[in-house]
């Protein structure tokens, strides 16, 4: 490919992936297939009947549904079915209503709404199916959050994807996976800054759920608390700290429900979360230009998708740990780090923090956002002294590509067992 189609393909890969979610994007899916079952259903179902994949039960069991104030598929499903905009994606519920949400929490009561685990492989599928006397419609969603591939309506049906390994495969994948760090430096050095100037909205978006998760109390209120004692004289203000404080007040709020849509990268909200807001903060902090603002915000965005390429959209590798990664190289770019800073950088994360396990989605996110960026800034730190971690320990190579590889490999296949077992404990405790 040419540098043009190379660039052209990135903008594609930016404008397809870095779109607006209102909620956790797990519980979010099941909610978008619920709604456009009940488009196609056309009344309100008598029975909701949901079936997820493992890896998005353990997603969406802990995490609040924004605009209801309760946790779990149940009301997700549910709210997707009353309120839920068809046409909306992951935005589903950006029109939801307290009527439809009461609705929801009555047919709840009533029993007439159930989620089960869905036997599959697939790290993404959901199904809801919806019916009403002798009526019923069916929608199933597999391999990305939006990517339906499926809809029956009263035995006919009425959309289907071949079922074939590239029905539920990124579209993008294979670009991503030709592409080295080399090239996502050049792309955006090299860039027309008008091509990537919609990028801004990225950072403006997250900014805007931080200063709420600061100004109100949410899930752990992590990022408030840290505020709180600052302005109270118990901690300075220093860059580390704003990094993490404004980080995880935007994961505190996501998470605790509140009614805000995030920027989300590779279908994750949180992962667009670690992304951007470490490269807003630096980006004040060292004063820079709007243009070299958003070639960062590029840069990060586009190195954390090409970093979870490599490895299941879901999985039980925590994706927040390489989201950080990716908003290093743009921390790495402000500061005026050029190729072999970011590769050193890259390195010294890859040495650190990757292992952090995936337990599902909830307000305890906001730690592990903490532990990433933590381990973004010390990352960045050693890399500007020209410092990095050797190519012969652990998991690093000598090359920061071939340590991507690497990490994907454990998240893909090292990390399988793992994630059931960890669904069978969150399934199994507290009884």
């Amino acid at each position: 490919m040419t540098k043009k189609e190379i660039a052209d393909s990135i903008i594609a890969v930016l404008k397809k992936e870095v779109v607006p979610a209102t909620g956790c994007t797990e519980p979010i899916a099941l909610a978008y297939a619920a709604a456009v079952a009940r488009k196609y259903l056309a009344a309100e179902p008598e029975k909701i009947e949901a079936a997820v994949s493992p890896n998005l039960m353990k997603n969406g069991m802990a995490v609040t549904v924004p605009g209801t104030g309760l946790p779990g598929m149940d009301i997700a499903v549910a709210v997707g079915v009353t309120g839920g905009d068809p046409e909306g994606g992951l935005d589903v519920l950006h029109t939801l209503s307290s009527a439809s949400v009461d609705r929801a929490k009555e047919l709840i009561v009533q029993k007439r709404v159930s989620v089960t685990v869905a036997d599959t492989e697939l790290p993404l599928y959901a199904e809801a199916t919806l019916t009403r006397g002798a009526r019923k419609t069916r929608v199933v969603i597999k391999g990305s959050h939006t990517n339906i591939v499926r809809i029956e309506s009263d035995g006919k049906v009425c959309f289907a994807k071949a079922d074939s390994p590239t029905s539920t495969k990124d579209p993008y994948e294979d670009f991503l996976h030709s592409l080295s760090l080399r090239d996502l430096y050049d792309f955006v050095q090299e860039v027309p800054f008008s091509e990537i100037e919609f990028m801004e909205k990225a950072g403006l978006v997250n900014d805007t759920l931080s200063q709420e998760g600061l100004s109100k109390k949410y899930g752990l209120s992590l990022g408030k608390s840290m505020l709180d004692d600052l302005q109270a004289g118990l901690s300075a203000d220093n860059f580390h700290d704003r990094l993490i404080m404004e980080t995880t007040a935007a994961s505190d709020a996501r998470m605790g429900g509140a009614p805000l849509p995030a920027m989300t990268n590779a279908g994750s909200g949180d992962q667009g979360i670690t992304t951007t807001l470490p490269v807003n903060v630096t980006a004040r902090f060292l004063h820079a230009s709007r243009e070299q603002h958003i070639r960062a915000l590029a840069l990060a965005h586009i190195t954390s998708m090409y970093i979870h390429s490599f490895y299941p959209k879901l999985s039980g590798l925590c994706a927040t740990a390489t989201a950080a990664m990716g908003a290093a190289t743009g921390m790495t770019y402000l500061f005026g780090g050029g190729p072999a800073e970011i590769e050193a950088t890259i390195s010294n994360m890859t040495g650190e923090h990757i292992g952090m396990v995936c337990d599902g989605a909830g307000d305890g996110c906001s730690l592990k956002i903490a532990t990433a960026v933590d381990a973004a800034y010390r990352a960045v730190f050693l890399s500007r002294k020209g410092i990095r971690v050797n190519g012969t320990e652990g998991l690093v190579s000598n090359s920061a590509d071939e340590s991507i590889h690497n990490i994907g490999r454990l998240a893909t296949t090292g990390m399988k067992a793992a994630d059931k077992e960890i669904l069978q404990i969150m399934l199994s405790k507290n009884k």
